[in-house]
């Protein structure tokens, strides 16, 4: 199943089922991605832990989880904050670029860049099948979330498109969330439209880009050999 319905969470889908190009896909059950975990209460409680998850990297700023909090400290349960460093997006220069993916797109390269170290222990917290299963979330399961899960299926050998149709998921799942969080918060209805969205070009004209500075998401991720080795022992299988 690629979506789970949780109560309190609108983006939440598992990263299995996805083919690489050697003919392996990724495995079931084994890495998620989400919206922000603070908000499961015990309506949620039950569902989520019987996904039996181990271990949460949490990918938001710090002053994010001070003001939401971070997820419950269920049995058993280990915690990763992981913050990746990068810009804000009110601190964009390129306001004139009237393509919404490219502005996008350009906003996951900064983040990129400038939180390599995070989203690279992030993808080594993921490469250790002790960890398994594994939650990555941010607030809205779309951009932190969506790089680092793109990076991880890219090293994998998961082709840009099917990354690109995985992230583009979110759009089905942002209006819910926002309804949620227009409740709690009526200055979240000032955000501008384009930050929203999470058109399927977005992430491929952010892939595009990775390889042309790097050459290969794993060259970018620059990780040892073995990290990657252990990455495809856990995360992929041959089809039955």
């Amino acid at each position: 199943m690629r979506n789970y319905d949780h109560p309190n969470l609108f983006n939440f889908r598992d990263l299995g089922g996805y083919a690489t190009a050697d003919g392996r896909v990724t495995r079931w059950r084994r890495l998620f991605r989400s919206d922000s975990l603070s908000r499961i209460d015990p309506a949620d409680a039950a569902s989520f832990t019987a996904l039996g998850v181990r271990t949460v990297i949490d990918l938001r700023r710090p002053r994010e989880v001070e003001r939401d909090g971070r997820v419950h400290a269920f049995h058993g349960l280990t915690y990763h904050h992981l913050h990746p460093v990068h810009a804000e997006w009110e601190e964009a220069t390129d306001a004139a670029e009237t393509s919404d993916a490219r502005w996008l797109a350009n906003r996951y390269l900064d983040l990129a860049e400038h939180g390599h170290a995070a989203i690279t222990a992030a993808v080594e917290v993921i490469a250790d099948a002790d960890n398994a299963p594994v939650v990555v979330h941010c607030v809205a399961g779309k951009d932190r979330t969506g790089v680092v899960s793109a990076v991880t299926l890219g090293a994998l050998g998961v082709p840009d498109d099917v990354i690109a149709e995985d992230y583009a998921l979110t759009q089905g799942a942002t209006e819910r969330s926002m309804q949620f969080l227009r409740r709690l918060n009526p200055e979240v209805a000032k955000m501008p439209t384009r930050w929203l969205d999470s058109p399927a070009e977005t992430m491929q004209l952010f892939l595009a880009d990775l390889r042309e500075r790097h050459g290969s998401v794993r060259a970018y991720l620059a990780l040892p050999d073995a990290t990657y080795a252990r990455l495809e022992e856990h995360l992929l299988e041959r089809p039955a």
